[in-house]
C-alpha cells in the first residue's frame, strides 16, 4: 500500500510543482535514503537487479532516492534535473493470471520491480516525458513479475505497477499491467495514485494492442457500444479496491480543498491524515490501533494493515533554471516523523541516513530477505524505535499512550520543520550564487545544511526517548 499525489504549478501558492509519496511497507523494512553522483560506465558494463541482468547506461544522472534494504531500487526519488517518481502496487487480472501460470509449474520468467524502475528511471531520464518512454520500453522488454516484499514468494510478494512521474513542467500516470502499458499527461491541476489503476477512457500513449489484448482474455466484452475503460478491464475484481479507493480519494479532496493554494506545509498535511476533519472523525481510538487504511499507515493489531508507512518526501520542484529543487523526507510514518531537506546538488547525504539495520544494505531476491533489526547507528530505525515508544508497542498502542505522547513529538518536530523552512532559502541563495561562478562550495552549503538538519533531529529523537521513558 502506498500513496504518490502531485500539485502543479497553477495550483501551488508559490507556483512550484509539489510531489508527495507514502511508501507502505513491512514493519522491519528499513528503507535508507540513498545519494549517487553523476557517473560514467564502460560501454561492456551490466547491471544485476535482483531478478533481471542488463546493460548499464553509458551514463547515470545524480539521484536521491529511499531504497528497502534489500533492495537495489526507490520507493520514491529525484535526480538532478528534477524529475520525481514514486510507484505504487497494482493488483490486476494481467499480475493473476501470471500468478495461476507459476503455480502450475509453467515457466514464467521474472522481471524487474517497481522500485528498479523508478531507479531506472531516475537515472537515465532529464524529463518526465522521457521518463514515461523508458519505464514503458523497460516493462515491455523485462516484465514485472517477481516478489518486491521480503520473506515472500513471487506470487504472494509481486504485483503489477502504476508511477507517478513528474518535472517542473508536467506530470504523468503510467499503468503497468504485465508488459503492456497506458500513461496519461497532467500539465495543470493536482492528482494522485493509489493501488488501483486510475487511467479510464482517456490517455495520451500506450500499448498499442491494450484493449484488443483485454479482449482476447475475455476482460472486456468484444462488442460494446461503452468505450474500452482501462481501469475497468484491468482491475484485479477479486481484490477489494476499498483498501485503496478510500485513500485515493481522501488524497484527491485534500488536494482540492488548497487548489491554488498548496504548499509544502499541506503537502506534508496530507502525508499525515487519518482522515482527521471528516465525518469518520479520525481515527476512534488512534492512529496507532487504526480504524482504516489511511494515507498515514499503521500496522494493525487484527491485521488488516501489513505493515507502517515506512518514509515519505515531499519534493519542492524548481520554478526555473536558477532555482534548485529540495527532497523533504523523513524515516517513518509522516504524523511521528520529522521532515529535513535533502538536495540532489549536494555531494551527499549523512552517513547514518543510509545506513540500514543490522543485516546492512545490499541487494537480495525478496524471497531470500531476512527482516533487518534495530542498529543504533541508522537513521531510520531510530524512528522506528521513536515510534515504538510513541505507541507503547510494535504493534499496536498502549491504551492512552499514542494521542498524549504524539502531541509531545509533534510540538518538538513542528518546530523543527519550521525552522529548516525558514531557513532554506538563505541556503539555497547561497548554494545557487556558488554555482553561478562554478565554485566547488555549493555542494558543501547544501550538504552542511542536511547534516545539521539531521543531527538536530537526532539529537531531539535522543531527547524524547528519554522523556518518554521517564513517563513510561
Amino acid at each position: 500500500m502506498c500513496d504518490t499525489w502531485v500539485a502543479l504549478s497553477n495550483a501551488t501558492h508559490t507556483k512550484h510543482v509539489l510531489v508527495g509519496k507514502n511508501s507502505d511497507r513491512p514493519i522491519f523494512d528499513c528503507q535508507p535514503l540513498l545519494f549517487h553522483p553523476r557517473t560514467t560506465w564502460s560501454e561492456q558494463g551490466m547491471l544485476q537487479l535482483e531478478y533481471v541482468a542488463m546493460p548499464q547506461a553509458l551514463q547515470t544522472y545524480a539521484h536521491l532516492g529511499s531504497s528497502p534494504y534489500w533492495c537495489w531500487g526507490y520507493e520514491e526519488g529525484i535526480n538532478e534535473y528534477g524529475v520525481v517518481i514514486g510507484n505504487e502496487a497494482l493488483f490486476t487480472k494481467t499480475f493473476r493470471a501470471t500468478v495461476a501460470a507459476h503455480r502450475r509449474g509453467e515457466a514464467v520468467a521474472l522481471g524487474l520491480l517497481g522500485m528498479d524502475l523508478v531507479r531506472l528511471g531516475l537515472e537515465r531520464s532529464q524529463t518526465a516525458r522521457q521518463a514515461v518512454e523508458l519505464l514503458a520500453q523497460l516493462v515491455e522488454m523485462y516484465g514485472q513479475f517477481g516478489s518486491g516484499v521480503p520473506g515472500k514468494d513471487h506470487a504472494e510478494g509481486g504485483y503489477d505497477n502504476s508511477f507517478l512521474i513528474a518535472d517542473r513542467r508536467e506530470a504523468w500516470v503510467l499503468e503497468a499491467v504485465g508488459r503492456r502499458w497506458t500513461a496519461k499527461c497532467f500539465p495543470s491541476g493536482v492528482t494522485s495514485i493509489s493501488n488501483e489503476p486510475s487511467i479510464r477512457s482517456v490517455w495520451d500513449c500506450g500499448s498499442a494492442d491494450i484493449g484488443a489484448y483485454a479482449v482476447t482474455q475475455g476482460w472486456w466484452p468484444a462488442e460494446t457500444a461503452k468505450a474500452f475503460d482501462f481501469a475497468r478491464a484491468y482491475s484485479d475484481d477479486q481484490v477489494p479496491r476499498q483498501v485503496s479507493h478510500i485513500r485515493a480519494m481522501r488524497s484527491r479532496h485534500l488536494l482540492a480543498e488548497q487548489l491554488g493554494a498548496v504548499t509544502v506545509p499541506w503537502m506534508m498535511r496530507i502525508a499525515r491524515d487519518h482522515y482527521e476533519g471528516t465525518f469518520l472523525e479520525g481515527p476512534y481510538f488512534d492512529a496507532a490501533d487504526p480504524d482504516f487504511h489511511s494515507l498515514c499507515m499503521h500496522v494493525s493489531p487484527s491485521g488488516f494493515t501489513w505493515g507502517n508507512t515506512a518514509s515519505s518526501c515531499i519534493a519542492a520542484l524548481p520554478t526555473s533554471e536558477e532555482d534548485l529543487p529540495v527532497f523533504w523526507w523523513t524515516p517513518g510514518p509522516p504524523c511521528t516523523g520529522c521532515y529535513v531537506p535533502f538536495f540532489v546538488h549536494g555531494s551527499k547525504v549523512p552517513a547514518s541516513v543510509s545506513q540500514a539495520g543490522t543485516v546492512g544494505k545490499r541487494v537480495t531476491p525478496a524471497p531470500m530477505a531476512v527482516e533487518d533489526t534495530f542498529a543504533a547507528g541508522s537513521y531510520w530505525w531510530r524512528f522506528r524505535r521513536l515510534l515504538d515508544a510513541v505507541k507503547g508497542a510494535s504493534i499496536g498502542s498502549r491504551p492512552g499512550f499514542f494521542i498524549e505522547r504524539q502531541h509531545v513529538v509533534r510540538s518538538r518536530f513542528d518546530a523543527l520543520e519550521a525552522s529548516f523552512a525558514a531557513e532554506l532559502p538563505r541556503v539555497v541563495q547561497r548554494a545557487v550564487a556558488a554555482q553561478a561562478t562554478n565554485s566547488s562550495a555549493a555542494p558543501l552549503v547544501l550538504d552542511d545544511f542536511t547534516a545539521s538538519c539531521v543531527s538536530r533531529v537526532t539529537t531531539t529523537i535522543d531527547t524524547l526517548l528519554h522523556e518518554l521513558e521517564e513517563r513510561a
